[in-house]
């Protein structure tokens, strides 16, 4: 396979990024992104580009790619403005699907990467979302917006090219050593915030279930959407609990504004999805994508107890991954010195 992966300034780029360096099925993998890569990068060719993907055309017929994993979607509304989001999430995946789709493309698969958050949370929910299932409510946030306006763009673009594979994945709330969300960063502080009065249950997935199931359907044939979370729910109280964490409670009337404090210390910034999770919670149906062959790692359950025992150990022993700051001279020198011994372990 050949495949350009987005968002490789991301944890979530430069991760897939990884993974398919280590295949034996994957001749080439390009990156593109806004940023330099996160993680290091052996084989990786990394393309810098804008926030729209406005170059993606040219490097698809270039580098005659046939598979493109989209990751680049932004799911925290405290990491950019509106306009920002509007411009990665909606602009760039119309780009995307606008290069992969165009004639002569040699784009076969497009894999991206979504979140849970398109079906929001509300007193009405049901208690498991299938992947048919509609929101009982409208979406209230900018970051539900445009992940809506982008699922709709991708499953017309599917209907419009039956010829090609395209797999969209809706993850869950996300929690691992490696990397930081909004709950990760709540589970984090001395003591974890909470609604007073609330008690939802919530679903998780582990980061390298996450990894795995990307993966998975750039390497399997599995068109459609699909849930991605771990087995079973946990109420916060017990997610707390296993991490080893005592509790705030935040008013139930006014919660957006009792948060402000936390954002304009520098404490924590909850964005508005995550509240409403820590009042309603949310839990979606697994069972399509292990019936398309996958196999998770972890449960809900596992996936917190691991992100506890890695807490731990950081208090104990310190960060164990420390930063990586790609630079494209010391990258060019591995890669392509006659110096480096290419044949070793």
């Amino acid at each position: 396979m050949r495949v350009l992966v987005t968002g490789i300034g991301t944890f979530w780029g430069s991760r897939i990024a990884q993974e398919l360096e280590n295949r034996d099925d994957v001749d080439v993998v390009v990156g593109l992104g806004t940023n330099e890569p996160v993680l290091p990068l052996e084989h990786t060719e990394f393309v810098r580009a804008d926030s729209s993907y406005s170059i993606l055309q040219r490097i698809v017929h270039a580098t005659q790619v046939d598979t493109v994993i989209h990751t680049h979607l932004i799911v925290d509304s405290t990491q950019i403005s509106g306009r920002a989001t509007h411009e990665i999430n909606v602009i760039g995946t119309m780009n995307l699907l606008a290069a992969a789709g165009t004639a002569g493309s040699p784009v076969r698969k497009v894999v991206v990467k979504s979140s849970t958050l398109v079906y929001g949370a509300n007193r009405s929910d049901p208690y498991f979302f299938r992947e048919e299932s509609q929101r009982t409510g409208a979406a209230r946030t900018r970051i539900e917006r445009s992940l809506l306006e982008v699922e709709s763009f991708v499953s017309d673009f599917a209907e419009d090219n039956p010829h090609m594979i395209v797999s969209l994945l809706r993850m869950t709330n996300v929690l691992g050593d490696h990397m930081e969300t909004p709950f990760a960063k709540a589970l984090r502080l001395p003591a974890a915030p909470e609604i007073l009065g609330f008690d939802p249950r919530l679903q998780f997935t582990h980061e390298d279930d996450v990894t795995d199931a990307m993966i998975y359907a750039t390497t399997h044939d599995v068109p459609g959407v699909f849930n991605v979370a771990g087995d079973g729910t946990l109420p916060w109280s017990e997610v707390c609990k296993i991490v080893g964490k005592r509790r705030i409670p935040m008013p139930p009337v006014f919660t957006n504004l009792a948060a402000e404090p936390l954002r304009i210390l520098r404490v924590v910034d909850l964005p508005p999805e995550m509240l409403d999770l820590l009042r309603y919670g949310k839990g979606v149906d697994n069972t399509r994508y292990k019936q398309a062959g996958f196999t998770y790692r972890y449960t809900t359950t596992g996936t917190v107890e691991d992100f506890a025992r890695a807490l731990r150990l950081e208090s104990t022993v310190g960060d164990r991954h420390p930063a990586y700051k790609y630079e494209r001279d010391v990258e060019t020198f591995f890669r392509h010195s006659p110096a480096v011994v290419r044949d070793h372990e």
